[in-house]
């Protein structure tokens, strides 16, 4: 067994260690054969030279994320020891920020999968972002489509989601049709005022310059200059998937966003999106990127219900 000293410059030894020790907690349960013994600006670590080597290696990355974000939480911990490495150092670059949010909040990727989004956007005119539920699909969608509108690339944003609680039968809600729309709508608002100062984003709704509506009011449409989101569209069904992708107009944007494991459609009819993405997987300008159960950006017992969620269907499925 090996020993070696590592000194912890500029003050960051009690960020990286976490309140409480968390993060050293996640970092211990993350390299099980390394002990790790903690004394002033020093950290002793004692295992065998292979397993140290890669222990530095990954702190240097844990301190160089510090640095740039001013905080270190034990799910980042955890991000970064389990991602590639290469896609971790495109990661921890200052340079893809997305967009400067409200109040100047920076807006860029949180794990090496949202990147891929971002790059992916880029390049094609079409993009299937599919993933669990936390992994930031719509989020990093509407980050994009904004960024879009504020360098003048697109003259609106148009976010639609299939309002299938209701079977696009809103007439019971109470209320004009904005407040029976609301509901099914929010997680894009909650998204949009985190991006725009509220005041501004209710002159761009009010000017149709962001548009907010359900995948029925699509129809008939020739969606030109402007950047669109689809959400929730694993509750398509395959003439509504393919109603919204024939919409798509001169310079448009496409994004496609959903759960393939969360689908609300009744019946027994097979998702729009699982449908279009074996169909359109291998036209160029169509691109489809995956996220996982490690790309969960929310709260971190939501990747322990994916988890668990993940481990009975195996089971049912084996049954």
């Amino acid at each position: 067994m090996s020993e070696r000293t590592l000194e912890i410059i500029g003050g960051n030894l009690p960020e990286l260690l976490g309140y409480n020790n968390e993060n050293l907690k996640a970092i211990k349960s993350l390299f099980p054969k390394v002990k790790i013994v903690s004394r002033g600006n020093l950290l002793k670590i004692y295992g065998e030279p292979e397993i140290l080597d890669e222990f530095e290696r990954k702190l240097n990355l844990f301190l160089e994320y510090l640095d740039i974000h001013n905080k270190l939480t034990p799910e980042i911990i955890e991000r970064i020891v389990l991602s590639d490495e290469k896609d971790l150092k495109n990661f921890l670059s200052t340079d893809d920020i997305v967009v400067h949010g409200v109040e100047g909040r920076l807006i860029k990727p949180r794990t090496p999968n949202q990147l891929k989004i971002v790059q992916s956007v880029a390049k094609n005119d079409m993009v299937f972002v599919i993933g669990p539920a936390g992994t930031g699909k719509t989020y990093i969608s509407v980050a994009l489509a904004v960024r879009a509108l504020k360098n003048k690339e697109v003259k609106r944003i148009i976010l639609t989601r299939p309002a299938v609680e209701a079977g696009e039968n809103l007439g019971f809600l109470p209320g004009d049709m904005k407040e029976k729309l609301d509901p099914y709508m929010q997680p894009l608002y909650d998204a949009l005022f985190d991006m725009i100062p509220a005041s501004k984003l209710h002159d761009f709704i009010e000017r149709n310059i962001i548009q907010i509506a359900p995948l029925a009011f699509m129809r008939g449409r020739t969606l030109d200059n402007a950047f669109v989101i689809l959400d929730e569209a694993q509750n398509t069904t395959r003439n509504q998937m393919k109603m919204f992708l024939t919409r798509m107009g001169i310079n448009a944007k496409f994004i496609i966003t959903g759960d393939p494991s969360q689908v609300d459609l009744k019946g027994n009819g097979r998702s729009g999106l699982a449908d279009a993405i074996s169909l359109l997987k291998n036209i160029p300008g169509v691109d489809i990127i995956r996220l996982q159960d490690t790309d969960v950006v929310r709260h971190p017992l939501v990747k322990k219900i994916i988890e668990v969620y993940k481990q009975q269907e195996n089971q049912n499925k084996k049954q």
